[in-house]
């Protein structure tokens, strides 16, 4: 498992895995991982050769009255969540 924290990072590494002609599974996610996005992810990887899976609590996602601020962020738990999935 790699961590890529960088946009940059990330695009290098997609290209690296474009250029050897792999297919890529995206399982997009604002962490707090649950039952259901393990379930993606155990799916992408049986379907595809590179699979990407996003930790981003994503403020756009989030209206003028929603508290971004308290939205639950485990992303220790997460990562160890993807690793034995």
């Amino acid at each position: 498992m790699h961590i890529y924290r960088t946009i940059a990072d990330l695009r290098q590494a997609l290209q690296l895995v474009k250029d050897d002609g792999l297919s890529i599974g995206l399982v997009p996610t604002m962490g707090n991982l649950h039952k259901g996005h393990l379930s993606l992810a155990r799916l992408a990887r049986e379907q595809c050769d590179f699979v990407l899976a996003t930790i981003f609590v994503n403020p756009t996602q989030f209206g003028p009255n929603e508290d971004f601020q308290n939205y639950p962020r485990s992303f220790d738990d997460d990562i160890a969540a993807l690793k034995s999935n």
